[in-house]
Formats: structure tokens, sequence, C-alpha cells
């Protein structure tokens, strides 16, 4: 028989205490800490959760926890390429593990040597990269890196990201997010934003400024933005937006419902593959135009409401609400002129009904 002695109480407070002292030197020494200065900033980042929120001062200042049973392996850059400061966190193998994606989860992506990655531009004399791939299982590097950057009021920032998850709140200035498979959520941005998502879905809140957004493959949720135009691309995905008081909105969907309410623009234009659209416009818009391949559509405008009208379903009738002086009127065809006939409707889908409503 095998008698194992226990340690004397003295003994195993003093390991216990050892331990979590231990442990609080290793994760203190993970925390790191970076100020980058310049007119524009760019950092780029393979894996992890991002944040960025509003910080005061001049400088951009990232604090960054790199994560993973491989953490000690990467390494951070920092200097100016392309006449712009960067921050780059290097991933010594081109195959990297980051259980959050999920077991089954995969993506590739182009690397170059200096950490950059997703941007596009031109005449850095770089090559396109290594091909890098990354999956929330494997025997690859398990490394990533968690970041929270705080941004000085106007100051014009990039974050690429590969895959993880990226967030902006109460941020004023010139923002890019860049993710290759990674949500994004934003809830607060004044000056503009641009968001780009190779797969994922975007949810946008309270943007005062111009607002682009275009996903391959995601959902796309906004609400609450004013400025000078909004432009949302989905190549799948459905689009949902309210609230936006802009001069242009701009929404195209290879495939997915639009749904707009409260839209106060000048110039609207929806376009949709597959999948049908629903607006409501509050003001008298110079210009509407609706496209839509497969799926019907519902307008609602004010009764003060006038445009020349011309709309066409190749397959679904026409129902118009709104009282209409007619040029002609067929089952698939309408042209006429809605009272002063100030602006210009155009509605055309391949296969669904239209109906033209008066609002409040």
């Amino acid at each position: 028989m095998i008698t194992q002695k226990r340690p004397a109480a003295g003994a195993g407070l003093l390991l216990g205490f050892t331990a979590a002292l231990a442990l609080a030197t290793t994760s203190a020494a993970q925390a790191q800490r970076y100020e980058l200065s310049g007119a524009e900033i760019s950092i780029y980042n393979l894996a992890g959760v991002v944040n960025v929120r509003s910080g005061g001062g001049s400088q951009v200042v990232v604090e960054l926890t790199p994560g993973g049973s491989d953490a000690d392996q990467l390494s951070i850059e920092t200097g100016t390429i392309g006449g712009t400061e960067t921050l780059r966190v290097i991933y010594p193998d081109d195959y990297i593990v980051y259980p959050e994606m999920g077991r089954s989860s995969r993506t590739e992506i182009r690397v170059r040597d200096d950490g950059t990655f997703g941007d596009s531009h031109e005449g850095w004399g770089r090559s396109r990269g290594n091909r890098v791939r990354i999956e929330g299982r494997g025997r690859g590097l398990e490394a990533y890196a968690d970041m929270t950057i705080s941004v000085p009021s106007g100051q014009r920032i990039n974050v690429y990201l590969a895959v993880g998850e990226a967030s902006l709140s109460n941020v004023d200035g010139e923002i890019r997010m860049d993710t290759q498979s990674a949500p994004v959520t934003a809830n607060g941005v004044r000056g503009s934003l641009v968001v780009d998502v190779g797969s994922g879905s975007v949810d946008v809140m309270d943007v005062d400024g111009d607002l682009s957004i275009d996903t391959g493959s995601g959902s796309v949720e906004v609400a609450g933005v004013s400025g000078g135009s909004a432009q949302i691309d989905t190549g799948s995905g459905s689009v949902t937006a309210s609230g936006l008081t802009t001069t242009q909105l701009n929404i195209d969907t290879g495939s997915g419902r639009i749904r707009a309410r409260e839209v106060a623009a000048t110039d609207i234009r929806l376009d949709t593959g597959s999948g049908s659209v629903e607006l409501e416009v509050l003001n008298d818009p110079d210009h509407i135009e609706i496209d839509t391949g497969s799926g019907g559509v519902t307008l609602t405008v004010p009764s003060s409401y006038g445009a020349r009208v011309e709309i066409d379903t190749g397959s679904g009738g026409i129902e118009m609400e709104m009282p209409i002086t007619m040029r002609r009127w067929q089952r698939d065809h309408v042209n006429g002129t809605i009272g002063d006939g100030r602006g210009t409707l155009l509605i055309d889908t391949g296969s669904g009904s239209v109906r033209v409503l008066q609002g409040g």
C-alpha cells in the first residue's frame, strides 16, 4: 500500500500563495501598452477580440494581451509603412489555431512578411504575401492577441483583423474596420465609419457622419444614422435599417431582403438580386430607385410626395394607393405622375408585386 503524505497546513498555504503570486506576475507580464502618433494609424492582428473606444490626449493607445498556449511566440512590431504609422502582431507560422472560432471553423488569408494584410495600398512595392490558415482546432500555433484601442478625437485609424470579434464605441474620427471573418458592432461614431467584412454580421447604431458597410456574407442592421451618405453592400444577407437621415442612401444585396424604415434622404437607391424590399420615407426625395430580381416591393411615402413614376414588374400586380395621373396603365407597367411630379420614382421587379402606399 502506498501512503501519500499531506503537506503541512503552513506549507500548503505557502505553496498556494506562491502559485497565485506566480500567476499574477505572469498575467501582469502579458499586458502590453503601445502609444502611436501620426495623421493615420493602421493596426494589424490575425486573431483576437478588438475593442475600439474613445481616448484622450493626442496618441492612439493600444493595450494588448496575448493569449493561447503559444502566446510567447508572438511579437509586436511598429513603424511607418507607406507613410502610415503601424502596429503589427507577428505570428511566426502559417498555421494558426484560435479555439474561439469553434472546432469546424476555418479561414485562409494572405499575410505579408511584415505582418500586414487586407489593405490595398498601391505602390508599396510588396507582394500579396504568404497564405496563412486559421482554424478553431488543430496542431498549429495556438495564439491570439486581444486589444483595446483608445482613439483621440479626429484621428484617422484603420484596424485589420482576420478572425475574432470587433467592436467600436463612442469614437470620433475617420474609422475603418476591416475583418476577414469576424462580426462587427459599432455604437456612437462621429466623423466617418467604413466597415468591410468578408464574412460576418454588422450591427451599427448612432452614427453621425458618412457610413459605408461592405460584407461578403452576413446580415446588416443599421439604426440612427445622420450624415452625407450611407452605403450598404452585402453579397449575401439581409439588410435592416431605421432612422436614417442622409443625402444619399444606397443599399445593394446580392441575395437578401431589404427593410428600411423612417428614412429621410434626397437620393435613395435599393437593389437586391433576390429578396423583398420594404421602404418607408418620411420626406419628399428627389430620386427613388428600387430594383429587385425576385421579390415584392412595398413603398410608403408621405401624402405630400410628388414624382414622375415608372413601375415595371415581370410577374406580379401593381397597387397604387397614392392618387396618380396616368399616362399608361397595364397589369405589369405603370407610367404617370404623383402630386407635383418634382421627383423621380423608378421601380423594377423581375418577379413580385409592387405596392405604393400613402403614409402619414
